[in-house]
C-alpha cells in the first residue's frame, strides 16, 4: 500500500483529501505551514480547525513545517519515504495573490521548485502530484474547456501556478520524475476558511443578511464539492494512466450565481440579494471545464452536484459552525 505526503495538508481541500486517502487504507503523512489567510481569532474558523484535527486529520501523521525550508523538507521526505506526493502547500487565494505578489511567489514557485529539487536526488518517490488550478486558462476560450486549451492566464495567481506547472514538466523530462497535473475550480464546502463566495453566501444566509451578487446571471463557475475533487485527486495520485498526465478535476457543469441562489431559497425562504458592481476586472471569464479525460482515464465520477453539496454544507455548519448558526447570534 502506497505512503502518502501531502503537502498543505491541512488546509481546506488538504484535509479532505487526507481523509479520502485514509479511508481507503493509506499512509498518509501531513506537511503543512499553518499559514492563515484570514483573522484566525473567530469562533467559526475555530470551530473549522477542531472539525478537521478531530475528524479529517485524526489517522494522519502530523508534521509542522514549510516547504520553503529546503533542509527540514527534505529530513521529512527522506524520514517518511512517501511513494506519491501530493502537492497543495501554497497561497490559496486568487484576490490574495494580487495584494500579497510576493508571498504568492514563495509559496506556489518557490515551494514547489524545492520539491523538486530533493525529488531529483531520490529515487523512492514514485509520483509528484501537482495541484494547478482552473485560473491558467484565463478566459474560457471553448466550453466545456480541455485540458489540451490555451494558456492564457489574466491574473497573477493563474500565472504563478501555470510557472508551477511548466517547472514541474521541466524537471520531470530532465530528471525522471514522474508528475500529474490537476486543475481544480470553484471548490466549496465545510471547513472553508478562506471567504470563497459560498462559504460567504451561506454566512450571510444564517445571520439572515442579504446575500451580494456580483454579475449574478452572467458570472458562470464550475462549482465543485470537496469530496468529489479529493476522490480525483486520489484517482490521479495512484492510477498508472496518470503518470505524466494533465486532468481537469471538477463536477463538470457551468451554474451561475444566480443558481445558487434559487437553491438556496428552498432552505432559506426569506433570502435576501443585492446586486453590486464588480470591481476584479482581472477574474476571467469561465465556465464548465472538460473532465472527461478524467473519466475515461482515471474512472472518475463525481457525485455531488450543488443540490446535493449546499444541503450537506448547510447541514455541517448547523452541526459544527454554531457560531453562526445559533439562534441568538442571528440578527
Amino acid at each position: 500500500m502506497a505512503k502518502i505526503l501531502i503537502t498543505g495538508g491541512a488546509g481546506f481541500v488538504g484535509s479532505h483529501t487526507t481523509k479520502d486517502f485514509v479511508d481507503h487504507g493509506y499512509e498518509v503523512a501531513v506537511l503543512d505551514a499553518f499559514h492563515i489567510y484570514v483573522l484566525p481569532i473567530q469562533e467559526w474558523f475555530l470551530e473549522n480547525m477542531n472539525y478537521r484535527f478531530q475528524y479529517l486529520l485524526k489517522d494522519a501523521r502530523i508534521e509542522r513545517g514549510s516547504t520553503l525550508n529546503k533542509d527540514d523538507l527534505r529530513r521529512i521526505i527522506v524520514d517518511f519515504r512517501p511513494n506519491r506526493i501530493v502537492h497543495f502547500a501554497a497561497l490559496p487565494l486568487a484576490n490574495v495573490a494580487v495584494r500579497k505578489s510576493e508571498e504568492a511567489f514563495q509559496g506556489i514557485l518557490q515551494g514547489t521548485v524545492n520539491l523538486l529539487e530533493i525529488l531529483r536526488d531520490l529515487d523512492f518517490v514514485e509520483r509528484f502530484v501537482y495541484i494547478s488550478s482552473s485560473m491558467v486558462y484565463g478566459d474560457f476560450e471553448k466550453v466545456p474547456v480541455p485540458e489540451s486549451a490555451r494558456k492564457s492566464p489574466k491574473d497573477i495567481y493563474g500565472g504563478m501556478k501555470l510557472a508551477g506547472e511548466i517547472l514541474t514538466k521541466v524537471y520531470a523530462q530532465r530528471y525522471g520524475i514522474p508528475y500529474t497535473i490537476v486543475r481544480p475550480s470553484a471548490v466549496y464546502g465545510p471547513t472553508d476558511n478562506n471567504r470563497r463566495v459560498i462559504q460567504l453566501f451561506l454566512e450571510r444566509a444564517f445571520r439572515k443578511q442579504p446575500l451580494q451578487i456580483r454579475r449574478g446571471n452572467d458570472s458562470r463557475l464550475d462549482f465543485t464539492y470537496v469530496k468529489d475533487l479529493a476522490m480525483g485527486i486520489r484517482l490521479a495520485t495512484l492510477s498508472p494512466q496518470a503518470e505524466n498526465q494533465e486532468f481537469n478535476i471538477t463536477y463538470g457543469e457551468s451554474r451561475t450565481l444566480d443558481d445558487v441562489v434559487q437553491i438556496l431559497r428552498h432552505y432559506f425562504p426569506d433570502l435576501q440579494v443585492q446586486e453590486v458592481q464588480d470591481p476584479e476586472t482581472f477574474r476571467p471569464r469561465r465556465g464548465a471545464l472538460d473532465i472527461s479525460k478524467a473519466k475515461r482515464l482515471l474512472g472518475y465520477s463525481p457525485q455531488w452536484p450543488l443540490e446535493r453539496g449546499l444541503p450537506e454544507y448547510i447541514d455541517f455548519m448547523q452541526r459544527y459552525n454554531v457560531s453562526i448558526t445559533r439562534s441568538d447570534n442571528l440578527s
